[in-house]
């Protein structure tokens, strides 16, 4: 029974901090529609800035508004987009990897390597503060989505975005101001993927990052409900099979490194569109 609960507090711990990924992935798709395949190397390199200047720069806003918005404005070329992401990923990866080498950096969090024991387990202090401070994160998210004008525009953007343009909104604002946003949870995200038990940050470390990929496709990418509900889904799938891997050496070792995939495919097949997407409806 330990064990059991020793792996959900990790699980949910994990989940919490795929969450802050997972919300980055949507706030962009929704607001630019760009599936955005450089999230890891991003979270590295707020993650890397944090440690060394302790100040994520708003990096994120900066490449948007100077490379991707460049190209055409016509909200069809976002996959063309999503292409530039991927070299974006290359470029920051490589340079990351050399200016990182084998170092493994501190990002000047609080809690050191305390814990604290709740009932029969013990659960690093790290993780509780994950699970506290994501939760405040992610609500402040969800409250400038539903109360500032910038919600309002990024919801009309993402529902209408030649109906929003036409009725006055700054497009190009609104998305690089989410961009920033994302960048921002990436940063915050990265401090805890750094924080103990994980020894620091590492060059390694975006590669974390992209379960809570899986997440965001779980959920319905374009659900800012269904990004939390999947990455607790996904933390708590990955925190029991690593867990309980001796159990599950049917299934190979390290199966807890595939268990997110393997859970975001059993879903799609059941609900392609997600836990919360939607149907959408196109003229032909």
């Amino acid at each position: 029974m330990t064990a059991f609960l020793d792996s959900v507090l990790a699980g949910l711990a994990l989940g919490a901090v795929y969450a802050l990924v997972a919300l980055g992935f949507v706030v962009i798709f929704k607001a630019s529609g760009v599936l955005n395949f450089a999230h890891g190397s991003l979270l590295l390199f707020g993650g890397y800035l944090t440690a060394v200047l302790h100040d994520d720069l708003g990096f994120a806003g900066a490449l948007d508004r100077l490379l991707l918005q460049r190209g055409d404005p016509d909200p069809g070329a976002a996959h063309v987009q999503t292409i530039v992401t991927i070299g974006v990923d290359i470029v920051l990866l490589t340079d990351l990897s050399r200016r990182i080498g084998g170092d493994l950096l501190t990002l000047g969090d609080p809690w050191g390597d305390s814990v604290t024991r709740l009932g029969p387990v013990t659960v690093a202090d790290s993780r509780i503060a994950a699970i506290v401070v994501s939760a405040l994160a992610i609500g402040a998210v969800f409250a400038l989505f539903r109360f500032t004008p910038w919600g309002l525009a990024l919801r009309a953007a993402a529902e209408d975005t030649e109906a929003a343009a036409l009725m006055g909104v700054r497009l190009s604002r609104v998305r690089t101001l989410a961009w920033c946003l994302a960048g921002a949870l990436a940063a915050l995200a990265a401090v805890f993927l750094a924080a103990f038990p994980a020894p620091g940050l590492e060059r390694t470390t975006g590669q974390i990052a992209l379960n809570a990929f899986p997440a965001a496709i779980l959920g319905g990418l374009a659900s800012p409900p269904g990004a939390l509900a999947g990455s607790l889904l996904i933390g708590l799938t990955e925190a029991l099979a690593a867990g309980y891997q001796s159990e599950l050496h049917v299934l190979g070792d390290g199966f807890g490194d595939v268990a997110p995939y393997a859970v975001m495919v059993a879903v799609l097949l059941v609900r392609p569109t997600g836990l919360f997407g939607a149907k959408g409806a196109a003229r032909v």
